[in-house]
């Protein structure tokens, strides 16, 4: 599968129903999604490997890593409506990928890859740590978004805890207007790629 395809089929994925605002519950974009997923593939890091998706909303990155030949593919979260829209997306596109309603911290199922957008903090300061925390407890390697912001604060906490930050790219995602506290009809936000291994 090429990677505009990828992006083309993720398009069709359903989106959050009544999100929650304190969860940040923004569905990945597709053209990054595809990006990511497809940047794990080309690392020998999806085919044939068993993928965890920490914090999996409406299965993006799971659906996906199925899509580009994931021998297993796990995703928690703790929203029983989330996890019910992924399951929904799954069934559509044929995707053989085990959900489950939980919380993160409470995962135990190791993996090779963790590939996840965890919150980005916005509503609660370092949201991001229990999962970065978690993915590197479960798996070697780790591909995981975070604001650009933060880049400095993420590589410190990846090296401390004995792992090395070896790539990251950067991304404008762009949020929509959804919940009545925005202002605007879009937001850009500057988000970081990084591979943890």
């Amino acid at each position: 599968m090429k990677k505009k395809d990828l992006e083309i089929r993720l398009q069709g994925m359903k989106d959050f129903i009544d999100p929650d605002p304190s969860l940040e519950q923004y569905m990945t974009p597709s053209v990054i999604a595809s990006d990511i997923l497809f940047t794990a593939y080309s690392e020998n890091d999806v085919h044939g490997k068993d993928v965890i998706d920490l914090g999996c909303g409406t299965g993006m990155f799971s659906v996906g890593a199925f899509m580009l030949g994931a021998g297993s593919v796990y995703g928690f979260d703790v929203s029983e409506k989330a996890v019910a829209v992924a399951r929904e997306n799954a069934k559509a596109f044929g995707a053989d990928v085990e959900f489950e309603v939980l919380d993160i911290k409470d995962a135990v199922r190791h993996g090779d890859t963790a590939i996840m957008n965890p919150p980005f903090g916005c509503q609660s300061r370092s949201a991001d740590r229990p999962f970065l925390e978690k993915a590197m407890e479960l798996c070697d390697t780790v591909y995981s978004m975070h604001m650009g912001t933060t880049s400095g604060f993420v590589k410190e906490y990846i090296e401390s805890a004995g792992r090395e930050l070896c790539y990251q790219r950067r991304y404008r995602f762009n949020i929509p207007h959804t919940f009545s506290f925005h202002s605007k009809a879009e937001h850009n936000v500057d988000v970081i790629m990084i591979i943890i291994r």
